[in-house]
């Protein structure tokens, strides 16, 4: 008998019940949320729904993402699962390889047609800057400031990359679940600032149908861009030649395997590792902090300030080119491709149903990706990390 009761007994003490905290049921409770926006709601649900089930794992098994170590009696002991898929984060990997799956997925002609969409994609990158100081304002330290600035570019990859890059790790998983939600919130951020930013006769605006761009200069667009910017700012190498390597394999077109590859099966294997891994760092005791607040409030700010600067850049262009800009392309420039063209264009269609932004909205979104690749470059050579 005493035999079925010790059983029964560690059967129960292995239970995740004993050792959960309200801290992890809190976090299970935003999981579930995250999953059923991701689902429910259609947000950026390739993004979503790994991410919230890595939250899921690591809050009911913790060790899903522990160490390896060394016992007493110096047995080796391996790590989590996702510990291994971690690394992949922290060494930049990930991230890199995301971007080349974006540039391999993405049509630069319209930023090639419309060259005054880098303007737009860089008053996209006002809100990293005031994030930024605004950081160091509330007591993180200067690299903890621009890692976290990073999330008002709703650019997760890039996040990642640069939280690694300056050596924020402990902050990685707030930083990257506050941009990746951004990301997958765009369509509710967005509109209101809009909205409020413009007119109604403004975003009825109707553009021009952009020039046929030729495949030449589709072809010499990701080379010149991988020149002149690494050239000025070699930092930004393995995100921005990764984009434009992808670009270069969708443009050339003799290369329609590799296009494919990227473009598809690595960029999905990638996703399903860097999404899970991001999730699991987000267990109640990591997460569920001061900390985390801030940052999550301050990439909000910096989110919302980015989609005004774009805005009000849109506005400025508007009046000098005597009104065939429409100022909304303007949000477009932060760099969540492409939801942020899409939510431009159904801002637009609202004012006018038969009104047609997209395309004219993806030469800012394309350049937002861009810009900021250079900031996080930026900042990188500012605290002179290679």
């Amino acid at each position: 008998m005493s035999y079925v009761t010790s059983t029964l007994s560690n059967l129960l003490h292995q239970t995740a019940f004993l050792n959960l905290t309200w801290g992890n049921y809190v976090m299970i409770l935003v999981a579930l949320i995250f999953l059923y926006l991701a689902i429910k709601h259609d947000f950026e649900p390739l993004l979503l729904v790994p991410i919230a089930f890595g939250m899921l794992l690591v809050n009911i098994y913790p060790d899903i993402i522990a160490e390896p170590y060394t016992d007493a009696l110096g047995v080796e002991h391996g790590g989590g699962l996702f510990h291994y898929f971690y690394i992949l984060d922290e060494w930049s990997i990930l991230p890199s390889l995301i971007f080349m799956g974006v540039g391999a997925m993405t049509d630069f002609g319209p930023l090639i047609a419309n060259p005054k969409s880098f303007l737009l994609g860089a008053a996209a990158q006002l809100g990293i800057y005031m994030a930024y100081f605004l950081a160091i304002f509330m007591g993180f330290n200067g690299k903890a400031a621009a890692a976290i600035s990073i999330i008002g570019g709703a650019d997760g990859p890039t996040s990642i990359f640069l939280a690694g890059k300056l050596g924020q790790t402990n902050l990685m998983g707030p930083i990257a679940v506050a941009a990746y939600s951004y990301m997958s919130l765009v369509p509710i951020i967005q509109p209101p600032i809009m909205k409020a930013l413009t007119t109604e006769k403004e975003r009825k605006i109707k553009m021009q149908q952009l020039r046929p761009v030729s495949k030449l200069e589709k072809i010499l667009f990701p080379i010149i861009i991988t020149v002149v910017v690494c050239l000025i700012l070699p930092t930004t190498a393995p995100l921005v030649g990764m984009l434009m390597l992808g670009n270069l394999f969708r443009e050339c077109g003799v290369v329609k395997q590799l296009t494919e590859t990227a473009s598809n099966a690595l960029m999905y294997i990638v996703v399903i590792l860097l999404g899970t891994s991001v999730g699991a760092t987000t267990s109640a005791e990591a997460f569920l902090n001061a900390s985390t607040l801030k940052i999550v409030v301050l990439g909000l700010v910096a989110f919302a300030v980015g989609t005004a600067g774009g805005v009000l850049l849109g506005k400025l262009m508007c009046k000098l080119s005597g009104g065939k800009i429409n100022p909304l392309i303007g949000s477009a420039g932060v760099s969540a491709v492409p939801m942020a063209a899409r939510v431009s264009q159904k801002v637009g269609a609202e004012a006018d149903p038969t009104n047609f932004l997209l395309m004219h909205a993806m030469g800012p979104n394309v350049a937002g990706v861009i810009g900021t690749a250079v900031a996080a470059g930026t900042f990188m050579a500012i605290f002179g990390v290679v």
